[in-house]
């Protein structure tokens, strides 16, 4: 069960509704939501309680579809209160997948949220499965569908506060299905909570320090270096992206090591808490949403929490790289050439490329922690977004074997990756005539580039996956499922899925 703490002035949306799985659909329900599946043609409705189906207007199904219920995944209906306000939600007509089940839930569950206005409600869903993944699925679309980022200044609450899920499902079994889904969904929305928040309230300091609040009570084991111990021991990368601000950079660490573990997964995240692009100044239409650019950094960080929360049998270290990128007297500037943590040198090509760069010192200093895998997750590029759209992420991996890995577990978790190359010749572009390597190379293929410089700073012999996640990271457009407009905690459900498939 997640451990239970007050939200922070940052987290204040992080707020779990109560969840109980029970045998019958709970005649105190303000919202009950049945499924719709079948054909267009010929629909069914499903988990409709018989006391539902008495005392309903004439046939339901038939009212349900006159309304426009429809089996299309996602589609969302109202149909008239019979004791509780009930809602149809489209679940497709193949057969049910839990990413289809969680993201018609999420639809749900947002139309359940407009219905609240001042007060909370208690959801409860009946889809008559008694499956595992697909109850654990119901729970985590609600859930992360029913999220608010609170304005700044306001308590926090929850427009969802009862989640009543009615299957067969009990025993232990059902505990670790609800134990499972609630670890998961918080950390999303810690996540989504830590992206959402603007800059001039998450900056370096600060998100070290929600990282102390996160961990308190639990066994984690937290480090973070300020700017003099940065300088200390030469994370150059680090201390040159955040040098023109007056916000100094943190690098934080957090260890999970239960006591047997054998297999050591590092994560790696990128934390710019806010980009300016530096002396590479962005324009202004592609600067305000800039306080997204540490989504990496909450991923990797959300996700560590959740896997010591669920007690899962692998060693993570997880490295978070927080600097502001700000132009001034004090920036560090293209030709520029920065020696990085364990001596290699490279010449800064665009200051607006600065996410590699705070990136390569954490690679960097993982290699002395001898891990199996290293995974780092970053908004790295734009070219990524222009590959891939808004809704998938980008993977390139040290070779096939650990693409699949982590692609499976993406498939487990329901998140959407698709594995791009690193092409030799785009290794050959970072060669320069100043130091080791240039941070950029050739304009076309800038994701693929960016992932050849990262690889630099990994041993050959150590598996290594890539995760740019620039474009779902944050929903710039309406929402849409369970994603929220702004920060979405992409990643976040892989990497702890990854975790669960390296336990011994």
């Amino acid at each position: 069960m997640p451990t239970p703490r007050t939200p922070s002035p940052l987290t204040r949306g992080a707020l779990l509704p109560t969840i109980e799985l029970v045998g019958q659909a709970p005649g105190d329900a303000d919202v009950l939501v049945l499924g719709v599946t079948g054909q267009a043609d010929s629909p069914a409705l499903v988990g409709v309680p018989a006391s539902i189906a008495k005392a309903a207007p004439g046939d339901l199904l038939e009212l349900a579809t006159d309304l426009g219920a429809s089996p299309k995944a996602g589609t969302v209906t109202q149909l008239p209160r019979v004791g509780s306000r009930l809602l149809a939600v489209g679940l497709g007509s193949d057969e049910l997948s839990p990413e289809q089940v969680r993201r018609s839930c999420g639809a749900a569950a947002r139309s359940a949220a407009a219905l609240a206005k001042e007060t909370t409600l208690h959801v409860a869903v009946s889809l008559e499965t008694a499956e595992s993944e697909l109850v654990r699925a119901v729970i985590e679309g609600i859930v992360l569908g029913g999220y608010e980022f609170a304005k700044v200044g306001t308590e926090a609450a929850a427009k969802i506060s009862r989640l009543s899920v009615v299957t067969s499902l009990g025993g232990a079994e059902a505990k670790q299905v609800v134990a499972d889904a609630q670890a998961v969904a918080q950390a999303v929305l810690v996540a989504r909570d830590w992206v959402n928040a603007p800059a001039n309230l998450l900056y370096p300091e600060s998100f070290a320090e929600e990282v102390r609040e996160l961990t308190k009570g639990t066994k984690l084991a937290v480090e973070v270096l300020d700017e003099k111990q940065l300088a200390k021991e030469g994370f150059g990368g680090i201390l040159a992206v955040g040098g023109g601000s007056q916000r100094p950079p943190r690098l934080v660490r957090v260890e999970h090591k239960p006591r047997g573990a054998k297999n050591h997964l590092v994560l790696v995240g990128k934390g710019i808490t806010f980009d300016t692009g530096g002396l590479n100044l962005k324009p202004a239409d592609g600067m305000y949403t800039m306080k997204c650019d540490m989504g990496g950094a909450a991923a990797v960080l959300a996700a560590t929490h959740a896997i010591a929360e669920l007690g899962l049998d692998v060693w993570v270290t997880c490295y978070a790289s927080m600097a502001e990128n700000m132009p001034s007297g004090a920036s560090y500037r293209p030709s520029d050439v920065i020696s990085m943590y364990g001596g290699t040198t490279v010449e800064n090509v665009n200051s607006d490329a600065e996410g590699r760069l705070v990136m390569a010192d954490a690679l960097a200093r993982s290699q002395a922690d001898k891990p199996d895998l290293v995974v780092d997750v970053a908004t790295l590029t734009g070219a990524c977004m222009v590959a891939l759209g808004n809704r998938m992420a980008g993977l390139m991996t040290s070779d096939d074997p650990t693409a699949d890995l982590v692609l499976d577990a993406a498939e487990t978790a329901g998140e959407e990756f698709w594995q791009l190359p690193i092409p030799e010749y785009l290794r050959e572009s970072l060669e320069s005539k100043v130091a080791d390597l240039k941070s950029g190379g050739p304009r076309l293929g800038g994701a693929l580039t960016a992932a050849a410089f990262l690889q630099h700073f990994v041993e050959e012999d150590v598996a290594w996956a890539h995760l740019d996640i620039a474009g779902p990271a944050f929903n710039d457009d309406e929402p849409h499922d369970y994603v929220p407009a702004g920060g979405t905690g992409h990643a976040v459900r892989t990497l702890v899925e990854l975790a669960r498939s390296l336990q011994a």
